[in-house]
């Protein structure tokens, strides 16, 4: 997987807690799956999973884990790969402007990484194989990057591993098969019909898509306008979620709650978000009671680095390095909502 601010890594075992006495085959959706790790876990112990998604790269990353099937698929990914491999490198758009306007990637892996993708598009793969090729080749070039985990800017010096070679990996696939949604999150929502649904939604100012734009690029290899140090696509300024909006989150996830109509409904959201505790759980009363599970949680990467100034030079200190991740669980049937809580406790 790749590095991914707001991963559910250490969470995934409490928010697979709350759907595990669901019967198998229960149809789920993960609202906002951003890397997908959720709806993998779901799609494991079970479930019927829509992943869902507005941004191109996690949408790609969800067709690869969550839509196709490892006994299908494997071996086709094994022999795409093997061709993928023997692509010589050649450097062009993509090196230029990530690896030496940027320095997210050394030039020389630049060029393989840029070689590759330009292979990919030759290649015909029907989809999810094409995918899964994609993410096998984000996942590549996260293993070789020079950051401290987002792509809002790179290391001043090369990070040791962005001078080893790049090499492709098969993903990790899952048995089963699911689905991928690439929608607005209210038409999603709107969208679903099925029994449960777990919404991870952005709780502040700060964009995935600003975040990870290489990987947007990466998947949607469209050359865009890019502007600044870290060389972001134009669009990053434009296409803003509700949810990053102070003012706008409220009636956003108001929006998304009366859209749903599921028994079984499960909320991550962090309590330094533009949302506090007491908001969300009115938003869900109407659901039935609500129980929330307050998580000790590790802050974002920014938080571990400390502050600096535009010229990368260390100017202070954050005030706390640990938050809290708050769970809210609730089920049309009291019964049922309860034991799914206590399954989602520590």
């Amino acid at each position: 997987m790749i590095k991914y601010l707001g991963s559910k890594r250490l969470l995934t075992e409490r928010i697979t807690g709350a759907f595990s006495d669901l019967p198998p085959g229960t149809e789920v959706l993960d609202l906002f799956s951003g890397t997908s790790r959720v709806g993998q876990a779901l799609k494991r112990i079970g479930m019927d999973v829509t992943s869902n998604d507005h941004n191109a790269y996690a949408h790609t990353i969800a067709r690869c884990y969550v839509e196709s099937d490892k006994g299908a698929h494997q071996e086709a990914v094994k022999a795409a790969l093997k061709a993928l491999e023997a692509t010589p490198p050649k450097a062009g758009w993509f090196t230029r402007t990530y690896c030496e306007e940027a320095r997210f990637f050394h030039p020389e892996n630049g060029a393989i990484i840029e070689a590759m993708r330009n292979r990919i598009d030759g290649m015909e793969l029907t989809e999810p194989l094409r995918s899964i090729v994609l993410v096998s080749l984000m996942e590549a070039a996260d293993r070789v990057d020079s950051t401290t985990g987002v792509q809002m800017a790179f290391l001043k010096q090369w990070a040791a591993r962005a001078k080893r070679p790049l090499s492709l990996r098969v993903p990790e696939l899952i048995d089963g098969t699911g689905h991928a949604w690439n929608m607005d999150a209210a038409a999603a929502a709107a969208s679903f019909t099925g029994h449960g649904a777990y919404l991870d939604p952005p709780y502040n100012q700060h964009s995935y898509r600003s975040n990870y734009h290489i990987w947007e690029t990466l998947v949607r290899w469209d050359e865009p306008e890019v502007y600044g140090v870290a060389r972001k696509r134009v669009d990053c300024k434009t296409d803003k979620s509700a949810f990053n909006s102070k003012r706008k989150i409220a009636e956003a996830m108001a929006e998304v709650l009366g859209a749903l109509d599921v028994d079984r409904l499960v909320i991550s959201f962090n309590n330094e978000g533009y949302l506090k505790r007491d908001e969300i759980e009115e938003m869900m009363t109407g659901r039935g009671e609500v129980h929330t599970i307050e998580l000790d949680y590790k802050r974002y990467v920014g938080a571990q680095i400390g502050i600096h100034n535009p010229k990368g030079e260390r100017v202070g200190s954050v005030s706390h390095t640990r938050n809290k991740e708050l769970l809210f669980v609730v089920d049309s049937d009291p019964d049922k909502g309860a034991k799914a809580a206590k399954a989602a406790l520590p």
